[in-house]
């Protein structure tokens, strides 16, 4: 595949505003899995995080150490606009594989899949490297492959044990009950302990 995933691809998406993965709001997994954690300290990343609906739904739940990471800067622009009271030293715009950082529980939603595939076992190592021992990987992977050339990038529960097994004590990998309805059968939830 010759497409470049870089900054500029990705801003000219939303530009365009072909954004497909955007739900306009945080995906109902994440929400009812952050409805779950209470400790409201821990630190957490969002990586690749677009309109981060996901860090404003946290944020407004009480967890004020969110961090928001994307390297394309229309979609953080939006955030600041649209959440002023959102701290904006947490949001990063830079590389995923450039970051650095320590954190209790990093969020993944509609990024693992927007990433060449090329990259999986990167990503893998990379969450690992950014998680504190016991820091948890949470979040939705489609488990289903895509007919399209380009993002999103599909695959498979067996897939995907192979490049997370060597990183972590995957604890759930299972089919999401509570997909929106569009996504119905095609998302795994995820939830992997470094």
């Amino acid at each position: 595949m010759n497409l470049s995933l870089d900054q500029d691809y990705w801003s000219a998406r939303y530009k365009e505003n072909q954004t497909g993965w955007d739900l306009g709001e945080a995906s109902t997994p994440i929400k009812q899995f952050l409805d779950q954690v209470t400790d409201k300290n821990i630190k957490i990343l969002i990586p690749g995080a677009g309109n981060a609906y996901e860090a404003a739904y946290a944020y407004n739940m009480g967890f004020k150490n969110v961090y928001v990471l994307d390297f394309a800067l229309l979609p953080l622009d939006n955030f600041k606009r649209t959440y002023p009271n959102f701290p904006m030293n947490q949001l990063y715009c830079e590389d995923f594989f450039d970051h650095e950082g320590s954190y209790d529980l990093i969020i993944e939603q509609t990024f693992f899949c927007a990433l060449n595939p090329s990259l999986r076992s990167m990503y893998a190592e990379k969450m690992a490297k950014l998680l504190k021992d016991g820091g948890v990987l949470a979040g939705v992977l489609f488990n289903k492959n895509f007919t399209h050339v380009g993002p999103p990038f599909g695959g498979s529960k067996d897939e995907y044990i192979g490049y997370f097994e060597p990183f972590f004590d995957i604890q759930i990998m299972e089919s999401c009950y509570n997909s929106i309805l569009p996504r119905q059968e095609s998302e795994l939830f995820i939830k992997l302990v470094k």
